[in-house]
């Protein structure tokens, strides 16, 4: 075996992160061929080659399934679920060059530790080894974990099946999860599986900054992106009251929506973090004395229980305080200046600006506006829905000044395992080898909170009415196919089982390898043996009730 020990373990992360695997580049192709070519050096793939696969996506990047099967043939398998991509590097500045390598970026800390904050300082120079790196901690440890976690199934012979699925394109939009729901459903029918479980080994995420409590997860954060698009009144700047900025109209939505607590959700102890702006700017090409007639602002908000209907009636009514506000704002301003000025901001959602548009100039012509935008269509999802909308703003000019409220991909549903039998006995066994073996207290959450693939192979209990307000307010709807892999069934309980780092998404992000190379395998081992031990016990149960 290679891929056991901590320094095996250690050398593939470090393999892994050399990658730059950063989302819609092509080391996320390179890292999967890289896998692939791995596995298939492996004595149990050269035997069963068939049971590696590569499935393409439509943009030509691949996720990666391998089947381990149980000696005694069994339906039962767990799936064990990372992604392979990254997100960028320029926040690592002038040693970006090193954010792929994390030997040379750890000694390049260890020789100029000043650069770094104090908590990473700290870290650094503790007993424990810290690695840092681009991708290190989110999650190529979660995946170099899984890729020993075959190994062992294929040499110790487990009670199930185990099934390793390395997906692409989680960190913008999940395009590569999306793709495996069909995928996981073919193996399914094809190879005759019944999966029990599937395990997630994204990194826990600290509550608050000196957090050092073990987290174990049962379920993953929904998430949903709305969009505001402000239509003003242009006019010159020697002008500036005959006209509304769409820039102060979005500086007061800002205002009303970065950070709004109210705009968080509880459930028990486990609150959403607030929302914040992930798009924020006006659509003027060029620079003029103009003043920018269009801007719109997207926002990441976090859902658990709450359902995508009860989100927009509450984005709806902070559009209603922002629409007196600004033109509070602008009345006063212009009466301190000697003008008379009143405007009427007119509040719709994408639905309703659809149904004024077709009422002003006919269905056919809308939807043949909107083929042609298809058909020549050069901007990214976000960008190309805003596109959609603005050009319906543009047939229904005369409502204008206007706040359209529309949502844009990804959207992740929220899902919790919090109520299976089989995953309470899984975490409550995690928490009891930790504490035994390890001295580790360890607190069960139902939702991961740094949202994760895991919302597309879960239970919705709001799927029908978000999928239905979704295809209503999001431009880029079911034709495009954002949202028809979510039509498809597939519930897997799951459970979220991960190594401790600090940082992701930061230059200082980092892994503890103590934990997470040398006590963790070991820990995730069980795990898995407990689980295809008590399915059937818990089968059984299902039986009699």
């Amino acid at each position: 075996m290679k891929w056991q020990t901590r320094e095996e373990l250690r050398s593939l992360l470090i393999n892994l992160v050399g990658f730059d695997s950063i989302t819609g580049h092509k080391g996320e192709v390179h890292l999967i061929e890289y896998v692939e070519q791995e596995l298939k050096a492996l004595n149990y793939f050269k035997e069963n080659p068939e049971l590696v696969q590569t499935d393409l996506l439509d943009d030509g990047r691949k996720l990666l399934t391998a089947l381990v099967k149980a000696q005694k043939p069994t339906k039962k398998t767990i799936i064990l679920l990372s992604h392979i991509d990254v997100v960028g590097i320029d926040d690592y500045g002038s040693f970006k060059d090193l954010a792929f390598n994390p030997d040379e970026l750890t000694q390049h800390f260890r020789t100029y530790h000043e650069e770094l904050p104090n908590d990473a300082k700290i870290d650094l120079q503790s007993s424990e080894e810290w690695l840092f790196g681009r991708g290190i901690m989110d999650m190529k440890a979660g995946s170099t974990l899984h890729l020993s976690m075959l190994e062992r199934a294929i040499n110790e012979q487990w009670d199930g099946n185990i099934l390793l699925l390395l997906v692409p394109d989680e960190e913008v939009n999940s395009a590569g999860m999306l793709k495996a729901r069909e995928t996981l459903n073919w193996l399914k029918q094809t190879e005759d599986l019944e999966y029990i479980l599937c395990i997630n080994s994204e990194p826990m995420f600290r509550q608050f900054l000196q957090d050092q409590q073990k987290y174990l997860y049962t379920g993953s954060l929904g998430k949903a992106l709305p969009g505001f698009f402000c239509y003003g009144k242009e006019s010159h700047v020697g002008e500036p009251f005959n006209g509304l900025n769409a820039n102060l109209m979005l500086s007061y939505l800002n205002i009303n929506l970065e950070l709004n607590h109210s705009l968080s959700e509880r459930v028990g102890e486990e609150v959403t973090p607030p929302p914040i702006s992930l798009m924020n700017r006006d659509l003027k090409e060029h620079y003029s004395v103009q003043t920018p007639l269009t801007a719109v602002s997207m926002y990441n908000v976090l859902l658990m229980r709450q359902a995508i209907p009860t989100l927009t009636k509450q984005l709806m009514d902070v559009m209603k305080r922002t629409k007196v506000q600004v033109e509070t704002h602008v009345k006063q301003q212009a009466e301190a200046n000697g003008y008379q000025v009143n405007f009427d901001i007119k509040l719709l959602d994408y639905h309703t600006l659809y149904e004024e548009a077709v009422k002003r100039h006919g269905k056919e012509l809308v939807n043949k506006r909107r083929e042609e935008l298809l058909k020549s269509r050069v901007h990214g999802d976000r960008d190309f829905n805003t596109l959609l909308v603005q050009d319906l703003a543009f047939l229904c000019k005369d409502l204008a000044p206007m706040m359209i409220l529309f949502y844009s991909p990804p959207y992740y549903p929220a899902v919790s395992s919090e109520h299976n039998l089989l995953v309470s006995k899984v975490a409550n066994r995690v928490s009891q080898v930790l504490k035994d073996q390890y001295s580790y207290e360890v607190k069960t959450l139902n939702y991961f909170n740094g949202i994760s693939d895991l919302s597309y192979i879960g239970y919705d209990s709001n799927k029908e009415s978000n999928l239905k307000e979704l295809y209503r307010q999001m431009p880029l709807n079911e034709k495009e196919g954002l949202l028809k892999y979510l039509e498809e069934d597939i519930d897997v309980p799951s459970i979220n089982i991960g190594p401790v780092g600090k940082d992701p998404h930061q230059w200082t992000e980092r892994l503890n390898i103590d934990y997470s190379l040398e006590q963790l395998p070991n820990v995730l081992a069980d795990a898995i043996k407990f689980s295809f031990k008590k399915s059937l016990i818990v089968h059984v149960k299902k039986l009699f009730l």
